[in-house]
């Protein structure tokens, strides 16, 4: 294998060799084997490793044993401690994505820190495999079948054309030594599932399986090339890029036969994903919008217009108890009166002693509740909008009355019955939305 893979990096990565490389390095199996043939091959290396706290002892353990390992091979080494757990929970990650997040922001700071050129991670064929089974059975395109990129900016992945059982026979005949993750052993992921119940089973009807999948992985990158280059010409034909906007020509568009899918490859890397909404915006009035996370897509006339969001979801807008009447985000009048009356949804009746000014009118955030009026208990923000049945543009666009940022009415749909009037309340308090 190592001859294999010394031809493979000069025919694909020679530039690798005058460069500074950083390993990530877990001290499994594929790890290990990517640090020995790089060491042998004397290229410039460094090693990262992480120790995300999840196993305990055995996470310790693990790092004892990359540190020795370089000791002993006196190659340079960087480690961190991670406490992923609490990282998943302050951003609402899974420990997956969390684990991943951390990871490759710390190499991007050690690149920069020390100089170095490029991380290299020990990805190989059959982790091409489950990623491949895992867009499969979630649904994905074209680009989501064609594995992982042996090269995504500095990250650089060389052992991809080389299998499990090709790695685990060098590491035997070389005597390497590595560490076992034992949560690999667990089914409790997905891609564990699908490494011991599904690929062994596409091996044994297809003893040839492997280089199969390679060929199909070829074709299909191929087949995204033609993509992308055909997504190019047409983009230069129907879309003007201009300083703050991309503006999408909807005449010129509609004369494609397959328009929906150039809005999305073109939109996709936006952040875009409320593909129905989008493509129903070809015929939709003026007005409509779609947002992504960065980004906001108008239809204005005979356009779509793409321009980055301003909008941040931290801002608000404050209600004095002196306010009669309210212009800014939305038309909205208060005033005290003796009874309840004309109930309807653009209007709610608090009990004023229960709310404290300033209100606050703001966009709804992550991990917003309320209790709803009519229901008992709270419930979730983003769960009312699910059972309600709001769009993307819906959730995007609906503001919040807020007292001490505990919510008092999602404006216009529904009341948080803590706040409302009854009636035999002292002061009650008419909040109103002009139309």
């Amino acid at each position: 294998m190592l001859s294999i893979f010394q031809n493979h990096i000069q025919t694909n990565f020679n530039y690798l060799k005058e460069k500074k490389l950083l390993l990530a390095i877990s001290g499994g199996i594929d790890s290990m084997v990517l640090l020995h043939l790089f060491h042998k091959l004397n290229y410039d290396i460094a090693v990262a490793h992480c120790n995300f706290s999840l196993r305990d002892t055995e996470s310790d353990a693990d790092e004892d044993f990359v540190r020795t390992t370089c000791e002993i091979l006196k190659i340079p080494f960087y480690i961190q401690r991670f406490d992923t757990k609490q990282f998943a929970s302050d951003y609402k990650l899974s420990i997956q994505l969390a684990a991943r997040k951390l990871r490759y922001d710390w190499f991007s700071e050690l690149l920069l820190e020390q100089k170095l050129d490029y991380v290299l991670t020990a990805h190989h064929l059959d982790d091409e495999i489950e990623t491949f089974l895992i867009h499969l059975t979630r649904g994905t395109g074209l680009e989501g079948l064609t594995g992982i990129p042996a090269k995504n900016g500095n990250v650089i992945r060389p052992l991809l054309k080389f299998s499990r059982d090709e790695i685990e026979s060098f590491a035997k005949e070389n005597n390497i030594k590595w560490r076992e993750d034992s949560s690999n052993a667990s089914n409790k992921y997905l891609r564990n599932k699908l490494r011991h119940d599904v690929v062994p089973i596409l091996k044994e009807l297809n003893p040839s399986f492997m280089n199969s999948f390679q060929n199909t992985l070829d074709n299909l990158k191929q087949s995204q090339s033609l993509v992308d280059d055909a997504s190019r010409i047409v983009y230069r034909k129907v879309v003007q890029d201009e300083e703050n906007q991309k503006k999408i020509n909807i005449s010129e568009l509609k004369q494609l036969e397959n328009y929906e899918a150039y809005l999305f490859q073109w939109l996709k890397p936006l952040g875009f994903s409320a593909w129905e909404d989008i493509y129903n915006m070809v015929d939709a009035q003026s007005g409509k919008q779609v947002f992504s996370e960065e980004y906001s897509l108008l239809k204005d006339r005979n356009y779509l217009i793409v321009t980055t969001r301003n909008i941040d979801k931290q801002i608000s807008y404050k209600i004095e108890k002196s306010d009669v009447e309210v212009n800014i985000p939305l038309k909205m009048s208060l005033c005290n009166i003796g009874y309840i009356s004309n109930l309807n949804a653009n209007c709610i009746f608090v009990d004023e002693d229960k709310i404290s000014f300033p209100l606050t009118i703001r966009k709804w955030q992550g991990g917003d509740v309320f209790y709803p009026s009519g229901m008992q208990g709270k419930k979730k923000v983003s769960k009312y909008f699910k059972d309600e049945k709001f769009s993307l543009i819906d959730k995007q666009n609906q503001w919040l009355l807020c007292s001490n940022d505990e919510i008092v009415w999602i404006i216009n749909h529904r009341a948080d019955q803590r706040f409302l009037a009854k009636n035999n309340t002292k002061n009650i308090l008419k909040i109103e939305l002009k139309k």
